[in-house]
């Protein structure tokens, strides 16, 4: 515990998710916490409620079970001392398997603990550029504009992206290893790529598959946008320009020949690595507008692809996030600037339990650095510690927001085929490891 007044306050700006956690985590520490948040005297085009932590696009904070992804992460959030999962379970209502909550409720309580907590100072005011000292930046994916201009300048602009344009992920393991194969074009290089043959027959399902797929409609603010983000050409609307269109762009098949047929094939779907491990590959040039369960139709009708694992399906929307692997350490604090930290999806994490577990990282390693310990460097194998070695991966030449998936955890050496079972003793060792290492560097206490 540290002594309120021997040290200045942490500037925390942003009151979603991530920033509440960090600032709750702060305070508990007994680190005094000056927590920056606009509303109410101004909103994104996506916030309408007045609250903290409001949640936007659904009141679902992904499956309970311990042996999935989001159920495992928001164990180890829960042994970290989360506020988020505190007000989850007062606020919870009925959804299956899933956690969902009150979306009103959760919001107000935890605006209640935040504001009544001795060591919070709420401000209502917009930052508009980066306050000096040790800060956490928590201000989200719609960060408004003066103070992205002033995180770019900060940054450097090549390191700041502000739409999101992402390609599905699908796991190694899943995909047909009988109808893909291993090479480069004409031989060239390592077989770095994993290539997805179809004939004519094949190509043209897919293809008319995908023209007529339903697709997610943009925001009003979204659609301007994009109309001047010329990087973004979706798959779909690439190929509704001719049958061909995608033949001679992403699917061209020039340079491969398929080991099965000894032939050139029709078109080439490619898939490239995702992390240094080989567990994840992303879809070639398949940035996607489509809904979710059409991109899951539809990519499945890729020879190979039919039984693939989406860890991550294609999005396309207005969204601030950095280059973190260039930038940020594992412990979510700046490279050449140590004092300042991110948190939320700014990082490059995906979601909300994502985004709340980063601020509580965040602000840990921030404690630890105010007294001198050496920042948590949480284990490989823990969904948290997966995270934020994904965003601070170097090796990541094309950086993507990512998600909690068991794809980005060491995989299970002994083989079982129940995937249930598989996945539900990979995340006991990952609870386990976490457990022993907060235990090692005195954080359980």
């Amino acid at each position: 515990m540290i002594q309120t007044d021997s040290i200045q306050p942490v500037s925390v700006v942003g009151a979603g998710l991530a920033g509440c956690e960090a600032a709750w985590t702060l305070a508990q520490a007994g680190v005094p916490v000056k927590l920056y948040e606009m509303k109410p005297h101004q909103y994104t085009p996506a916030h309408q409620y007045q609250g903290f932590a409001e949640l936007i696009c659904s009141n679902s904070l992904k499956a309970s079970r311990i042996g999935s992804a989001a159920g495992m992460l928001k164990e180890e959030m829960r042994i970290l001392g989360s506020l988020t999962m505190e007000a989850a379970a007062q606020t919870a209502v009925s959804a299956g398997g899933a956690l969902a909550v009150d979306r009103e409720k959760f919001s107000d309580y935890i605006t209640g603990k935040i504001t009544s907590h001795p060591n919070i100072t709420v401000i209502h005011e917009r930052v508009d550029t980066i306050l000096p000292g040790n800060v956490i930046i928590a201000s989200g994916p719609l960060t408004e504009s003066h103070l992205a201009e002033s995180i770019r300048n900060l940054c450097g602009a090549q390191y700041l992206s502000f739409f999101d344009a992402a390609a599905p992920i699908v796991t190694f393991e899943s995909l047909d290893q009988n109808k893909v194969f291993f090479a480069a074009r004409y031989g060239r290089g390592e077989d770095d790529y994993i290539n997805c043959p179809m004939n004519k027959e094949e190509y043209e399902r897919f293809y008319n598959a995908l023209v007529e797929a339903e697709s997610v409609e943009l925001h009003e603010f979204e659609k301007q946008e994009f109309k001047v983000y010329e990087g973004c050409m979706p798959v779909e609307v690439m190929a509704k320009r001719g049958a061909d269109t995608l033949r001679y762009g992403p699917l061209k098949p020039v340079g491969l020949t398929d080991p099965h047929t000894g032939k050139r094939p029709w078109a080439v779907v490619q898939l490239r690595s995702e992390n240094r491990d080989g567990t994840l590959y992303n879809l070639v040039g398949f940035q996607t507008n489509l809904r979710f369960p059409e991109q899951k139709r539809v990519f499945s009708l890729i020879p190979g692809l039919e039984n693939a694992e989406f860890v991550r399906y294609g999005v396309m929307h207005r969204n601030t996030f950095l280059n973190s692997p260039k930038l940020l350490t594992s412990a979510f604090n700046m490279k050449e600037h140590p004092e300042i930290y991110f948190a939320g999806q700014m990082t490059g994490v995906e979601g909300y339990i994502e985004s709340a577990a980063s601020g509580i990282l965040a602000a840990k390693n921030m404690v630890r650095a105010l007294q001198g310990k050496e920042p948590l460097l949480l284990p490989a194998d823990c969904m948290l510690g997966a995270l934020s070695r994904y965003i601070s991966d170097e090796t990541i030449t094309d950086f993507q927001p990512m998600g909690s998936n068991m794809g980005i955890l060491p995989p299970w050496q002994e083989r079982i085929k129940d995937k249930t079972l598989r996945y539900e003793k990979i995340a006991q060792r990952g609870l386990s490891s976490l457990r022993e290492y907060l235990h090692q560097m005195d954080e359980d206490r």
